[in-house]
Parts: C-alpha cells; sequence; structure tokens
C-alpha cells in the first residue's frame, strides 16, 4: 500500500522514469506546427529534445483509466463519479464524457445543458458578483468529477468565467544529448511514376499526389531519454476535501502514473519505447511507487470510502441537444467564412 507517512508532509512527488527505444536507437518526437521538433540547449552545452509535451502526456495519462478509448470509465473503478452526455439532433446520436472532452467537466456540451449548468452553479454557490467559496466549489468539482481536479479544468461558460483549476498531475519526456537521424525515402506509384494522371472526379489541389514522392525524415538518437512526473501534493491539500478524498486522487495519479509507465509506449509510429528498470521518486526521500495492483486495491478501497461525497448516481447522465452547421453555398457563403477568417 502506499505510505503515507513518507508523503504527509511533502509539497509534491517527483518521479522519473529511464526509457529505451523498443528497437534500434532512432525515434521520432513530438513536432509543432511551423516549429518542427522542440530542441533546446542546457545551461551547460548539452543538446535536449522534448519527446513527449505535458499536454500529450495528460491526454494519455488520461486514457489509462478508460473503458478502451472512452468515453466511459474501466470496469474495475466503477463507482468513481463523471458526467455523460448523449448528443441529440446529428445524425446519429453520439456519447461523450467528462473522461475524453478535453474540457472535461467545463465542457460546452455539459454547460450548454441548462439544467446542469444551474444544478452546478447552485451547488457551487457560485454567484459572478460575490466572492468564491472555493472549498464549496472543490467539492462540488470532486462530488461529479474527480478527474477534472487531477488534470485542471476551467469553467470558462459559468457567468463570469471565474471558476478553474490547474493540473494537479503533470508529465512530460526529455532526451538527453541528442542526434539528429536523417533518412528518407519514397512513396512508389507503379500506375503512374511521372504524375500525369488525376481522378475525373477529384477537386482541384490534387496535381501530383498520385506520382512518385520522395521525402526527407528526422529522426534522433540521445544518450538518455526520461519520463518525469510532478503530483502536487500542496495543491490537492489546497482543495480542503476531506482526509479520504484526498488519498483518492493522490492514489488515482500514481496509478495513472504506474499504467502508462507499463503500459504499450507506442507514442507515435517510429516512437516506440519500453521500461528500463522501474520508477523512482527524487522526492520526498524513501518514497516508492507501489506495484499497479496495490495501487488499483488502494483506489478501489478510497472509492467505496468516498461514495457520501460522490453524486448520485456516480455516473451523471445528459442529454444536449446539438444541431450540424453546414457550410453556406455559394458566393455569400464564401464571404461569410472570408469574414470569419479575418476576424479571427
Amino acid at each position: 500500500m502506499i505510505d503515507w507517512t513518507k508523503i504527509d508532509k511533502a509539497s509534491r512527488i517527483l518521479l522519473e522514469a529511464e526509457l529505451r527505444p523498443a528497437q534500434g536507437e532512432r525515434f521520432q518526437p513530438t513536432g509543432f506546427a511551423d516549429l518542427g521538433a522542440a530542441q533546446f540547449t542546457r545551461p551547460d552545452g548539452k543538446d535536449m529534445l522534448l519527446v513527449e509535451s505535458a499536454q500529450s502526456v495528460a491526454n494519455r495519462l488520461e486514457k489509462t483509466c478508460l473503458d478502451g478509448d472512452g468515453p466511459d470509465l474501466a470496469a474495475e473503478l466503477k463507482g468513481l463519479p463523471y458526467v455523460a452526455a448523449t448528443l441529440s439532433g446529428a445524425d446519429e446520436a453520439i456519447r461523450t464524457s467528462s473522461l475524453v472532452e478535453a474540457h472535461r467537466i467545463g465542457s460546452p456540451y455539459f454547460l450548454h445543458n441548462k439544467t446542469f449548468k444551474d444544478r452546478l452553479a447552485k451547488e457551487m454557490k457560485y454567484n459572478p458578483k460575490h466572492p468564491l467559496d472555493w472549498k464549496t466549489i472543490y467539492a462540488t468539482l470532486f462530488r461529479y468529477d474527480p478527474n477534472s481536479l487531477l488534470h485542471g479544468v476551467f469553467l470558462s461558460l459559468l457567468d463570469g468565467g471565474r471558476v478553474r483549476a490547474p493540473r494537479a498531475v503533470t508529465g512530460f519526456i526529455e532526451a538527453e544529448n541528442v542526434r539528429k537521424a536523417i533518412s528518407g525515402g519514397v512513396k512508389n506509384s507503379p500506375v503512374d511514376p511521372k504524375g500525369e494522371l488525376q481522378a475525373a472526379e477529384a477537386e482541384g489541389g490534387e496535381k501530383g499526389v498520385y506520382s512518385n514522392v520522395p521525402y526527407s525524415r528526422v529522426e534522433f538518437t540521445a544518450e538518455k531519454v526520461r519520463a518525469y512526473f510532478n503530483i502536487d501534493l500542496a495543491l490537492i491539500r489546497g482543495y480542503g476535501l476531506p482526509a479520504e478524498a484526498y488519498r483518492l486522487l493522490v492514489g488515482l495519479a500514481l496509478l495513472k502514473v504506474r499504467r502508462f509507465l507499463e503500459s504499450h509506449l507506442r507514442l507515435r509510429t517510429a516512437c516506440d519505447f519500453q521500461l528500463a528498470g522501474d520508477v523512482r521518486a527524487t522526492a520526498p526521500t524513501g518514497f516508492a511507487v507501489p506495484p499497479e495492483a496495490v495501487l488499483l486495491a488502494d483506489l478501489q478501497n478510497e472509492i467505496s470510502g468516498c461514495k457520501a461525497l460522490f453524486a448520485e448516481p456516480p455516473v451523471t447522465e445528459l442529454t444536449t441537444v446539438v444541431k450540424v452547421v453546414k457550410p453556406a453555398k455559394g458566393k455569400k457563403g464564401e464571404e461569410e467564412s472570408a469574414a470569419r477568417e479575418e476576424a479571427q
């Protein structure tokens, strides 16, 4: 079980784990539009590389507790609250949840449901013209979706947009002493190597896509690759929740980290890692992350112990009416589209 005595007075848990490519030496890092790979130089002159961003790791941590790709929770965590919505009005009903939505419980699919929005505001004692009762706000967020407190939430659609909570668990992956591995290839077209053909019903702009297309590829090698995680205990304590809720949030964060590191770490097509050794705590001294089976058993006990703090039933099911907005046709539609782009 978790040794709570090791972290009772700690402000945070800092974890790191060595990774290595599953095969060979090369790997493909995350890339950013107009930037490419995120390279930087340490003050000591070593070339570094961001392999996986905090945003991407947050998404991957959330996925560790889903039933497949979601939107529902894995069966072994039954009883942990979240909000789900059936979107009616499209060609067919779509179901989503606060476990997969980018804004979590702050998603428009939940807060544009007036009944739920009013209920949430009432239980939070939220008044945009009065000081906020943060303890009640955090208790309400915990009641409907504890994951929102772990991964951050911004209720921008509540009047005034004043309710937000930062991430309590953060992770990223960096590579040290990196070198570029440049290669390339070609997409072969046995039918049209010169790119002279085009499908009769193809839209404009497709010229040459059927031909042989050579390309370059930039991958990296590294002396070391490490995954880092920060669980902000001071922030979680600051929510003012009961002790059992605090233990649940910390235990859930540790389970997510453990599951992520022990999962199939193929982050991209050419970025496949495996854990080298075990995850270790650099702070507080002497703390050790228990095995997944132990963390899961502890968490299941905490879910039972927090039942009185959760919504009943724990899965809040909503129906939100949506409409399909189709692009306007003709010159007027093109002018409206251009105007929207200019305004952005």
